[in-house]
């Protein structure tokens, strides 16, 4: 069981470090998206001994992060 475990979260990483690939397109907010929902549901599948319910929150809470952060610096430069 544990193996199968590290195997899927083995899987996911490497999803979400493939899927990263295909940012150039993106605007620099969808970048820090879908970086923050990589690196989150990476942080939550560890954090959860590799529970898909973890990677899942993971991803979706730090996505939201990443798109929050974003925002905040566009804030910041259109007061400048």
């Amino acid at each position: 069981m544990k193996t199968i475990r590290r195997v899927m979260g083995s899987s996911v990483a490497l999803a979400v470090l493939i899927g990263l690939v295909g940012c150039s397109g993106m605007t620099k907010q969808d970048q820090n998206t879908a970086v923050g929902a990589g690196v989150g549901g990476v942080a939550g599948a560890v954090l959860t001994k590799g529970s898909p319910v973890g990677a899942v929150g993971g991803a979706v809470v730090g996505g939201v992060i990443g798109h929050e952060i974003s925002t905040d610096d566009n804030r910041n430069k259109n007061h400048r």
